[in-house]
């Protein structure tokens, strides 16, 4: 038998908690739902497509009120921090904000895609899993890499061939990143090939 659950008390609770994802087993645990009832409201505002949203397998959020892209992107794949092209164009390094919101991962890369939005997730090992911060906007927060740490991110796949330079990146990089933080982020790479590499082109 299910335990009735109300669309609009669903959506108030879930706010007034700032719940903003959740999975079967934390929707079960606010509500005090069974199981069944839990997939069933779930299945059914999910395919009615008026309350809820699947961003994947085992994740959803509220179609009503939705939380932020980059929010969306810390989250769809964990731990991860947007960084690369994204972050730069948030900083105002790269002109245009790009169609995919990018990230680092520890995971292997991945790739997602929500409706007409792109989710890419670059893998980069566990000692340079760093240099980023959280940004409070209202309600709302995302985990972001620093200006600098996402022009290193960025170049250090140039280095590794596995994308491709961008001369206007590296003309405004000139006057708008901290040499002095770039200089410490580089030497928590240790790699004196990458070091030169930054050096030459900064």
């Amino acid at each position: 038998m299910y335990t009735l659950l109300k669309p609009i008390q669903v959506r108030e609770q879930l706010i007034s908690k700032n719940i903003r994802f959740f999975t079967p087993k934390l929707f079960s645990k606010i509500f005090n739902s069974s199981q069944l009832s839990t997939k069933h409201f779930i299945e059914t505002q999910t395919k009615s497509g008026l309350l809820l949203t699947r961003l994947k397998k085992g994740l959803y959020t509220l179609k009503t009120d939705p939380p932020s892209e980059e929010e969306i992107a810390n989250t769809l794949y964990q731990p991860s921090y947007i960084s690369f092209e994204y972050a730069l164009a948030y900083y105002g390094l790269l002109p245009e904000m790009p169609y995919t919101i990018t990230s680092a991962t520890t995971k292997p890369t991945r790739n997602f895609t929500l409706n007409s939005l792109s989710f890419l997730y670059r893998s980069i090992k566990n000692n340079i899993y760093f240099g980023y911060s959280l940004i409070k906007q209202n309600d709302k927060s995302f985990s972001i890499a620093d200006p600098e740490k996402a022009f290193l991110d960025y170049f250090y796949f140039v280095f590794l061939g596995k994308s491709t330079t961008n001369d206007r990146l590296i003309t405004s990089a000139k006057s708008k990143i901290n040499p002095i933080t770039v200089k410490n982020y580089l030497k928590l790479f240790h790699n004196s090939s990458f070091t030169k590499f930054i050096k030459s082109i900064l």
